[in-house]
């Protein structure tokens, strides 16, 4: 792939993808469009492969931790400048690209702000071409590897309530990560994130690579198809990744507790009933298994055919409820280790490693 400069559309379009891939999380497109505006108005946003960077390149993941449906969570397109040059004030070396952490309809931006400031490249090299709800999933699977010491900055919070925090750690990467959404719960629910410095040639092997590419070609087509309404929307996207529509109706039901930086609950769609921990993780009828996370469940609002996170979705809403296999999606080495499939379970009460070995 050649480099590509991001404009305000195909940006839109990485947007609109890759709120889809979220699966229910990675934050709502409005936080997405900010970005997307205060990357272009820092300067340029170019996107490139992979392969068009030297092995030893250090990148930098760029990432958004928390509840995306707190009350007070509020991070602004400067903290994700800062927290880079939090990890340059402890010792780590100048970035010579950034990855975002996950796809999601902010997430997928995560990153292209301070490029487009640093005049550094957004490199296509995604943690996981899906979203993800913890920290060490979006990691490539660095948690295995003893020797490496993670190193995390965060900031955000609203600073008129207060709430602002900044915060630097280095340790242990599970242990790093739950600092880091710590910090998030006492911020107001969410904190901009950069972490875990590698070199491009793990990036190549463990991350998803095309990830990005992948969400701005799908968004280009759900735009093309958006005036014909949700159904078309809906073929647009089982045309392009492949899946199943399993039932466009009524939300029935929805609970959801924030708490600890995540959000958990369910959503009843008709007979179908999903659970979530900021994604969707399961979906079941009368007690059938019918998808699993890592594969991807999503709601798209019938009528305009948006998607609908997790956060956003409302009892009584109209939506088109689908799935997508996971041997569909670019996901990353966070998604093969069953360790960080196993602390789903507890959060949503279903059985997942069981269902995806």
């Amino acid at each position: 792939m050649a480099k590509r400069t991001i404009t305000k559309e195909t940006g839109e379009a990485a947007i609109l993808g890759g709120a889809v891939l979220g699966g229910g999380g990675g934050g709502s497109m409005e936080k997405g469009r900010l970005n997307l505006r205060g990357a272009l108005e820092a300067g340029e946003v170019v996107l490139i492969d992979i392969d068009d960077i030297p092995p030893d390149t250090v990148l930098i993941t760029g990432s958004a931790v928390g509840a995306p449906a707190a009350a007070e969570a509020r991070v602004e397109p400067k903290d994700y400048l800062r927290v880079v040059e939090i990890l340059k004030e402890n010792g780590c070396p100048a970035p010579g690209g950034f990855i975002p952490n996950e796809c999601g309809g902010s997430s997928i931006t995560n990153g292209w702000v301070p490029a487009a400031l640093m005049g550094l490249p957004v490199v296509d090299a995604l943690c996981n071409g899906r979203a993800h709800p913890t920290g060490v999933m979006g990691s490539m699977g660095l948690h295995r590897d003893t020797r490496y010491v993670s190193r995390q900055a965060a900031a955000g919070g609203d600073r008129e309530k207060g709430l602002y925090l900044e915060l630097h750690v280095a340790g242990k990467l599970g242990s790093a990560s739950s600092m880091i959404r710590a910090a998030a719960d006492k911020s107001g629910g969410l904190v901009a994130v950069a972490r875990n410095p590698v070199a491009a040639s793990y990036a190549k092997v463990h991350g998803a690579c095309g990830a990005l590419r992948q969400a701005i070609d799908l968004g280009e087509r759900m735009k093309k198809a958006m005036p014909r309404g949700g159904d078309a929307v809906l073929a647009s996207i089982l045309d392009f990744l492949g899946g199943e529509h399993i039932v466009t109706g009524a939300v029935a039901r929805k609970e959801i507790v924030t708490r600890g930086g995540f959000d958990s609950g369910c959503v009843t769609v008709g007979d179908f009933e999903t659970t979530f921990w900021n994604e969707y993780m399961t979906l079941e009828s009368r007690g059938e298994r019918l998808a699993t996370f890592p594969g991807l469940i999503m709601t798209l609002d019938a009528g305009s055919g948006l998607p609908v996170t997790t956060a956003e979705v409302q009892e009584g809403q109209t939506v088109i409820l689908f799935v997508v296999p996971a041997d569909r999606l670019i996901l990353g080495q966070g998604m093969r280790c069953m360790e960080l499939m196993e602390e789903i379970e507890p959060v949503v009460g279903k059985k997942i490693v069981e269902y995806i070995r």
